[in-house]
């Protein structure tokens, strides 16, 4: 059976997996902020940059919502951040590498969110909604289909490298 560029496509989303765990670290980054500070003086700076009403619904919830926040809340959150990282980095590393376990980890991992995302779909379509759900689809799809012709693909991506090597 020829696959081609399977071992292509698995390093793209390596590559999108990563870039995730990159933005997830970078907002948990500066979320340590907070412990320092106080998140109601951040949310009324966003409130009052944005030119938001902070006596509107939205801007009480969300002041309500920042008083109430402490530093324990923030570690928990910090320490799920950290956990969720370090997965998408994992799951990167094996993607690269082409490991079966990461596989695994992907089509897993993606179809845990398929059902929230088809029930943000029933509630608002748009661009994004539709984009994540197509996104996330391909690639548990991706996943399984890789899995389920592991052996062929496996021995097809070793060819490839002992061609590219043998010459």
């Amino acid at each position: 059976m020829k696959i081609p560029h399977f071992e292509r496509v698995l390093r793209t989303v390596a590559i999108f997996e990563a870039s995730k765990g990159v933005l997830g670290l970078l907002v948990g980054l500066g979320g340590l902020k907070f412990l320092k500070g106080d998140v109601r003086q951040t949310v009324e700076a966003f409130i009052s940059h944005f030119h938001l009403d902070p006596n509107g619904h939205f801007a009480r919830i969300f002041l309500d919502l920042a008083s109430k926040v402490t530093d324990t809340h923030l570690w928990m959150l910090a320490s799920l951040v950290t956990v969720w990282v370090t997965l998408r980095f994992v799951e990167a590393y094996g993607l690269w590498r082409a490991r079966p376990w990461a596989e695994w980890l992907a089509a897993l991992s993606g179809s845990i969110y398929i059902p929230y995302e088809l029930f943000e779909l029933s509630k608002h379509v748009n661009v994004w909604t539709v984009g994540t759900l197509t996104v996330n689809v391909l690639i548990v799809g991706f996943m399984a289909y890789g899995l389920r012709y592991s052996k062929e693909i496996s021995e097809e991506i070793k060819h490839e490298h002992d061609h590219d090597h043998s010459g």
